[in-house]
């Protein structure tokens, strides 16, 4: 499938994986499988890997502090405890509305969450984008159906972010005190009528913008300006989202998922759900705590 060294992270076959996150302090990468409430966490160092159960699907995981992580869920903003795994409400996020989860998200060099919602069977227009941070939340983006490749440049002067089921992916304008947009949303890459879907992406030390194409077994790179310069082949069709990970941030973590797929799609790929991880010759950048 490529030419580049693939290992599997995790063999447990995620329903939909998603929402990866590493925290280099712990050496430690986490991710979910949102459909069946499970959170994964990867003791790098030690070579384990840990399944939690979540009260609710969750879908995103952001260090707070040394201690704490801050996971949005179906049903709401929670602050759990490293430690003991218990979980607080923060701050709702749609809780007026059952008919939604949370999807896509990720933290502005800023401290503040940008995160998606979407409806539990992907009504078309049910979501929206939000921005968070110290206990505020904003709506920036509303009637987006499936929210995902949201990410930031490293200097936080720009975010991108796309609605799969349109199948456009978008830079915009922001102010990298807050991250808060600053202007209209632009085309950064148009993929209408092109093969699988955009999906979960990250931002490498250079700029680049690392993005899942669920269904078409790759990971596209894309230039700031919206070039598409690498692709990257995986051994599952429906990767997710990747991050980089590890002491270095050197190594891309991509999670996949077998969601929708047949017995007969299934048999023809052994390694849907699981948990990959590629040497892609970049470097990421450190996840930046949220600030609530």
């Amino acid at each position: 499938m490529s030419d580049i060294a693939i290992e599997i992270l995790s063999d447990q076959s995620c329903h939909l994986g998603e929402g990866p996150c590493y925290d280099g302090r712990t050496n430690t990468a986490w991710w979910f499988d949102i459909l069946e409430s499970k959170l994964f966490e990867a003791r790098l160092s030690a070579g384990s890997v840990t399944v939690h159960d979540l009260p609710s699907m969750g879908s995103v995981i952001a260090p707070i502090d040394a201690r704490r992580h801050l996971v949005a869920t179906a049903d709401g903003l929670f602050v759990r405890d490293a430690a003991s795994g218990r979980m607080e409400l923060h701050t709702p996020l749609e809780s007026d509305n059952p008919a939604t989860r949370s999807n896509d998200g990720r933290v502005h060099p800023a401290g503040a969450l940008w995160i998606g919602t979407m409806g539990r069977r992907a009504e078309e227009g049910a979501g929206a984008i939000y921005w968070f941070r110290d206990g505020e939340v904003r709506k920036l983006y509303s009637e987006i159906t499936i929210p995902n490749g949201i990410c930031f440049s490293p200097d936080g002067r720009f975010g991108y972010f796309t609605d799969t089921h349109a199948g456009i992916y978008h830079r915009v304008p922001l102010d990298p005190d807050t991250g808060l947009p600053i202007g209209q949303p632009s085309i950064l890459y148009d993929h209408r009528g092109g093969e699988g879907g955009l999906d979960g992406a990250v931002v490498d030390a250079e700029g680049l913008i690392w993005s899942a194409r669920w269904g078409a077994s790759c990971i596209d790179v894309y230039t700031p300006e919206g070039d598409r310069v690498r692709t990257i082949r995986v051994p599952a069709t429906r990767p997710s989202c990747p991050a980089f990970i590890g002491p270095d941030l050197d190594r891309l973590l991509v999670t996949t998922a077998r969601e929708g797929m047949s017995e007969a799609d299934l048999q023809a790929d052994p390694k849907a759900g699981m948990t990959l991880v590629l040497d892609v010759n970049a470097r990421g950048i450190p996840d930046p705590l949220v600030r609530i």
